[in-house]
């Protein structure tokens, strides 16, 4: 990492600590202006420093829309339409209608017509709060005025991630350009790796600090034996993920970090003990976030094929 890269993560991380509400406070620093042109009020930054954002989000399990709108904003900027991209870097919250029920991500779930699309997208970050709304088709990429649609939450195992359906009714729609998803979804998949990283080794950290503290036949269990060489292929394994993560195979990062992050988080469970399976524990949390994040944007054996 560069000196601006690490300044980069220390700044997130010390106001995710700092703030109970953070999203107001990443956009005065500029995190959703990071992937955007200077010309257009961004920062000119790359897919690095969008994977240091996306890690240090996943540490704390963050419900900010980081996520959706660096996804969205990727799909404008490859749509070629500009007029967006301001409001989007002052930290305007989008959302991209996108998937069907099958949770493919592969191909839209929504069609056009001219000017207007049809439909109902499933999984839709921040759908049902979003500012901006834009909608995925075989044609391109078009953009919805959010009252004209009918947005619904829908409840998550994960509490701390927040989905939307979104149907479309013969609804009014200005084209942006075209869209290949394929690309998009590889691009969604490398953020949530590095998430994923980010979750997994905070839930390692938290694990190694209980088993410091933890009492059993009058010493920690930190101290046995077996549970060091536990922890430590805990460590291997979120450091490979790590490297899987920052890497540009994005089959390969998302079936890895899946599979790395729902590794540690029942080894979390498992080290807590009883008080592991309490659902409002961290150690729940961070099992949850795992099994939630392990679906979006495929399923890992979706994305298996392709690492072969």
């Amino acid at each position: 990492m560069t000196p601006e890269q690490d300044e980069l993560r220390a700044t997130v991380r010390k106001l995710l600590d700092r703030e109970a509400e953070p999203w107001p406070a990443l956009c005065d620093v500029g995190v959703p202006a990071l992937a955007i042109p200077e010309e257009h009020g961004g920062l000119g930054a790359g897919l690095t420093e969008l994977r240091i954002v996306a890690e240090e989000l996943g540490r704390v399990l963050s419900d900010v829309p980081f996520l959706g709108s660096a996804v969205t904003t990727r799909a404008v900027l490859a749509s070629g339409d500009t007029a967006l991209l301001p409001r989007l870097a002052s930290g305007a919250v989008a959302a991209l209608a996108w998937t069907g029920e099958d949770g493919r991500w592969d191909t839209a779930a929504c069609r056009d017509d001219l000017s207007t699309v049809d439909g109902r997208a499933h999984y839709v970050l921040d759908g049902d709060t979003a500012e901006i709304l834009l909608v995925a088709t075989a044609d391109g990429l078009h953009e919805a005025d959010p009252a004209d649609a009918v947005r619904e939450h829908v409840p998550s195992l994960d509490e701390t991630r927040r989905f939307a359906t979104v149907t479309f009714d013969h609804t009014p729609a200005r084209r942006l350009g075209p869209l290949d998803v394929g690309a998009l979804r590889d691009f969604a998949c490398l953020l949530l790796a590095a998430e994923q990283t980010g979750a997994a080794a905070r839930a390692l950290e938290i694990t190694v600090d209980y088993t410091k503290q933890r009492q059993q036949f009058g010493r920690p269990i930190g101290g046995f034996q077996a549970l060091k060489h536990r922890m430590a292929d805990l460590h291997v394994l979120v450091e490979t993920a790590r490297s899987a993560a920052y890497a540009d195979l994005a089959a390969v990062a998302k079936v890895y970090c899946s599979e790395a992050l729902s590794a540690v988080a029942a080894e979390m469970i498992q080290l807590h003990g009883g008080i592991g399976i309490t659902w409002d524990h961290p150690a729940h949390r961070y099992f949850k976030r795992a099994h939630s994040a392990s679906q979006l944007f495929g399923a890992p054996h979706h994305h298996l094929p392709r690492v072969r």
